[in-house]
């Protein structure tokens, strides 16, 4: 295991941290090993306030880029440090299978969650047959109370964090941990992915990292309908031009992968061409400007010895992708502009400019025509980016493609469990396509994907069990309770209704974090939505 006592300057590897005092550590250690050749990562045995105290006292002397942490341990720590804190998340896959694990100690079952009750489980357990109850907890003590309230309620195993399985044990009661090797993994790659965002770090490195994104290209534009088709040709064309182009489509339509594919295409591939992308939306507005433009040392407090290459410079010969560019600052509006006009970067704090030769391509899941109207946008940007334009098709516009694509998805998704396909698979997916088809997929592709993989975690826990449409229907709801829409088909401009955060959040219950899940975006662009839509005259 490597240690992480350096300064900023010590070493390329990003600097991570990882904070548990439960059984967590143990999954910490386990999945830390697969990732010791790409960052330094050090545990840290301690909760709460001693880990915040520890924290704070080392990152005086020591640099430090990420700290991964779970539950309420996660949710202390980012309102007490300075360095981001990314939370490791217990997927619905995981939640399934504690469920499985404890069923076969008892039929009735507790949950324990940190802040807010899982909201699916009241239909999964209507659906199942399970006998569930759920509590919730802020601190200690109150995971201690809903443990002691459950046992005197004669529940004997209880689903949930560390946290939550140590107390139930120390309480004579069996405890199902929650987390999953997965979703530890996935928060890993989450905070190599922030690191890579925040860390000052050298252009060459960046570069290196962005451009193991644009492995993919117009083999994963899948699907036979006319739109599909028209996509790809489109997709051709654009990657012969040099001139900006933004993708406009619904959140989960494959607007990246799109940019990726047309980055593939054309002269600009190759290992010294990167493609370079970053979330408008995701980074904090204060950190946004240097990330694109780069800074020159001693330009604010905290900024790198020698100073930091922005994206644009990282992108150089290759493409920079901007999405979610509709949530970009008015004033880094002004900034972007220039660049494009001038091709040449000024680095925050910096006199001189830097040449760059850079295709910007950009997308947006908002109408920015009319944020333009609205004075949020400024038209002469939105002119410069919208040199070509590109109007994904959303998935219920193309139907005759969603059986084709469930049935690829599943197949991944069975393959990834070790489970292999029905051998009529084909036909059963068949027999479900109008039941897929009925349905609006507000998602779109990334939504389907996530419905395979449920699926599938179903087929591979019961391999007799046939894929029908009755089947479907008790795994995802979902699919019987809100019906497609018509959709016109058309290229440009977009022409489908995309619903609003208010109402993705009322659906969800007021669930900040899985309404800004479903919308594809972060927990602060759904904060400036809901803002906008509530003012839209401001």
């Amino acid at each position: 295991m490597n240690s992480s006592r350096s300064t900023v300057d010590g070493g390329d590897k990003p600097v991570i941290w990882t904070v548990s005092v439960s059984r967590l550590s143990d999954l910490f250690r386990d999945i830390t090993v697969e990732y010791d050749h790409v960052a330094s990562i050090e545990p840290l045995h301690l909760g709460f306030d001693e880990a915040a105290k520890h924290i704070r006292e080392r990152l005086a002397t020591e640099h430090c880029d990420v700290v991964i942490a779970a539950g309420s341990n996660a949710a202390w720590l980012k309102g007490r440090v300075s360095v981001p804190v990314v939370a490791a998340k217990a997927s619905g896959y995981d939640v399934l299978k504690a469920l499985a694990r404890a069923r076969r100690v008892s039929d009735r079952i507790g949950v324990i969650s940190y802040q807010a009750p899982l909201p699916e489980l009241g239909n999964f357990a209507a659906t199942f047959g399970l006998d569930l109850a759920q509590r919730t907890y802020v601190t200690r003590e109150d995971a201690r109370a809903a443990v002691h309230e459950l046992k005197a309620e004669g529940i004997a195993v209880i689903v949930g964090a560390g946290l939550i399985t140590d107390l139930a044990e120390e309480a004579g009661l069996t405890g199902v941990f929650l987390y999953s090797a997965a979703s530890i993994r996935q928060a890993f790659d989450d905070a190599l992915e922030l690191a890579r965002l925040t860390r000052l770090e050298s252009g060459r490195g960046r570069r290196t990292a962005n451009a193991q994104r644009a492995r993919r290209g117009m083999n994963d534009l899948r699907g036979d309908s006319p739109a599909m088709e028209r996509l790809r040709q489109t997709v051709v064309l654009y990657a012969r031009s040099p001139s900006t182009v933004l993708i406009e489509g619904e959140t989960g339509s494959g607007k990246e992968l799109v940019a990726q594919a047309i980055h593939r295409e054309s002269p600009r591939r190759g290992a010294n061409r990167p493609f370079v992308a970053v979330n408008c939306g995701a980074i904090a507005e204060s950190l946004l400007e240097s990330e694109l433009f780069g800074h020159e040392e001693g330009a604010f407090t905290g900024a790198r010895r020698g100073g930091h290459a922005g994206l644009f410079e990282a992108a150089n010969g290759g493409t920079l992708f901007l999405d979610e560019i509709g949530e970009m600052p008015l004033a880094l509006q002004t900034r972007l502009l220039r660049v494009l006009e001038e091709r040449e970067v000024m680095r925050v704090g910096g006199t001189r400019p830097v040449p760059i030769d850079v295709r910007v391509i950009s997308a947006t899941h908002c109408d920015l025509e009319a944020r333009v109207r609205e004075g949020r946008f400024r038209s002469d940007l939105f002119y410069r980016l919208a040199v070509l334009r590109l109007d994904l098709p959303p998935l219920r516009a193309r139907v005759q493609d969603i059986a084709p694509l469930a049935e690829w998805s599943l197949k991944h998704a069975l393959a990834a469990l070790d489970a292999r396909p029905h051998p009529n698979l084909a036909a059963e997916i068949k027999a479900c396509a109008p039941l897929l088809a009925s349905y609006a997929w507000p998602g779109n592709v990334r939504e389907l994907r996530n419905l395979m993989e449920r699926v599938a975690l179903f087929l591979a826990a019961e391999p007799l069990q046939a894929l029908t449409p009755a089947f479907m229907l008790s795994v995802a709801p979902e699919l019987g309770r809100q019906a497609a829409a018509p959709v016109e088909v058309s290229f440009l401009p977009t022409s489908a209704v995309r619903e609003s955060a208010a109402a993705v959040l009322a659906r969800f219950g007021g669930q900040r974090d899985l309404a800004a899940q479903h919308l594809g975006i972060s927990r602060t662009t759904l904060w400036r939505r809901l803002k906008s839509e509530a003012s839209p005259d401001t």
